[in-house]
């Protein structure tokens, strides 16, 4: 009986949007982004804060607000829940229409509850497509014209990575490799298993990314942990939180980079070489904590999950503490904000947009639950110099929200077209965005 009247009132109170309810951000969202954000001291409630962005997707002729300068256009749309994006060297776009994959022994309790109520309406309550779709632009105008399903029955797929003739496609349990040709729009080769990567069934942060070395003789995958803050047990985080390296010629895989919480976006910087990440921080510390990041990822490093964040600002909910890892926790380069889910990531590398982005990282924010009021859902470009941040983020899209606070859209994975072109995977839109300067659009 109490416990159906514990369900009862937390049901109520979400409805209400009143969870949490007395907790909300005292900083403005800026705050928390930069190389040296504002880190307040925590505000945890016994509920949390949660100030969901029900999805609803777009109306007929509405799209996204662009930067001064920039255009925006629906490069495809009525895709299934869109989430990352890979260009092939001929043009060609691949599409991860994907979702999480069945997570039984995931948030069990109270808390876990509300998250899968917070999950559902915030648009990711659906069974995933489990396929990779190509789309081609055929005479160049800036639109898709033809679709087909380039892989099918895969499970749960996030990153691809293309080295020579090899598609590699990271799954929510495994790194695979297919054989591809190019201009071909269809494998249906069997995929060949590289490595086991860390599911279950718990597998949290179910998204797992790929890139590979400039040589093609190493991969890096991103694994997000097993939890919030170690609250189901270390021994369920093995080679979690981290990048691992995996080596091409011998399939083996070691820990690159630890102490990341939810890795996502993966990226090489052009000017200094060196491998940058995104990273979803830690929730329910309040509005104000703890800004997500974008980061330079060093070999063997540790950036503080579940111990510390944002260097060695220790979190007193884990226990038992690691003081001697803590003293070794590295400070990440760039915060995005606090609970923004930065996930995409891409340098600009092209010639079409202004020379003002040229170096300097976009990134795909799909926007906050643990929040008051809400933050990210827009796609920002942070400007750099001698590879490294160099001023405050810009928008380059944004009115993801409406005036009610609903989430028209939800931007996730971005890349850079043949063309120079940025796309944007939106995965409550099932759309496509494709942002140009506006003299080139049509």
């Amino acid at each position: 009986m109490r416990k159906s009247l514990a369900f009862s009132l937390i049901f109520g109170a979400l409805m209400l949007g009143i969870a949490g309810c007395g907790e909300v951000a005292t900083l403005p969202a800026e705050a928390g982004f930069g190389p040296q954000p504002v880190l307040p001291a925590p505000n945890p409630t016994l509920l949390p804060t949660v100030k969901i962005a029900p999805a609803k997707g777009w109306p007929a002729g509405v799209t996204p607000a662009a930067a001064p300068g920039l255009a925006v256009n629906a490069y495809a749309t009525g895709l299934d829940h869109p989430r990352w994006l890979y260009v092939l060297p001929n043009g060609d776009v691949l599409v991860a229409e994907s979702n999480a994959p069945p997570k039984p022994e995931d948030g069990k309790g109270i808390k876990g509850w509300i998250m899968k109520l917070v999950m559902k309406r915030a648009g990711a309550g659906t069974p995933s497509a489990n396929r990779i779709t190509l789309l081609r632009d055929t005479n160049g105008d800036g639109i898709a014209e033809t679709r087909s399903v380039f892989l099918h029955g895969l499970n749960s797929p996030f990153g691809m990575a293309l080295v020579g003739h090899d598609l590699y496609v990271a799954n929510s349990d495994a790194l695979m490799r297919f054989p591809y040709s190019g201009g071909e729009t269809q494998i249906t080769a069997p995929g060949v298993k590289i490595v086991d990567l860390p599911a279950g069934p718990i597998n949290h942060h179910w998204t797992k990314n790929v890139i590979a070395s400039r040589d093609g003789t190493r991969l890096y995958v991103t694994v997000g942990s097993n939890s919030n803050v170690a609250e189901n047990g270390m021994e369920n985080e093995v080679n979690r939180a981290a990048i691992l390296e995996v080596d091409v010629a011998t399939r083996r895989s070691r820990v690159f980079a630890s102490g990341l919480r939810n890795p996502n976006g993966l990226a090489w910087q052009p000017q200094s070489g060196a491998l940058w990440t995104t990273v979803n921080e830690r929730d329910e510390l309040g509005s104000d904590l703890v800004p997500d990041y974008m980061t330079s990822v060093k070999e063997g490093a540790f950036y503080g999950w579940p111990y510390s964040y944002y260097g060695q600002h220790v979190d007193a909910r884990v226990k038992p503490q690691r003081p001697d890892l803590v003293a070794s926790a590295i400070a990440p380069d760039y915060a995005l904000g606090a609970h923004t889910a930065s996930l995409g990531l891409a340098f600009y590398e092209g010639g079409l947009l202004p020379k003002h982005y040229t170096g300097g990282a976009f990134v795909g924010q799909h926007g906050s639950w643990n929040r008051n009021p809400r933050s990210g859902y827009k796609v920002i470009f942070v400007p750099f110099a001698h590879g490294r941040p160099a001023g405050p983020p810009e928008d380059v899209l944004s009115g993801f929200l409406s005036a009610g606070g609903d989430a028209l859209g939800r931007p996730v994975g971005v890349v850079v077209d043949h063309a120079g072109a940025l796309l944007v995977a939106d995965d409550v839109g099932n759309i496509i965005w494709r942002v140009t300067p506006a003299a080139a659009q049509r």
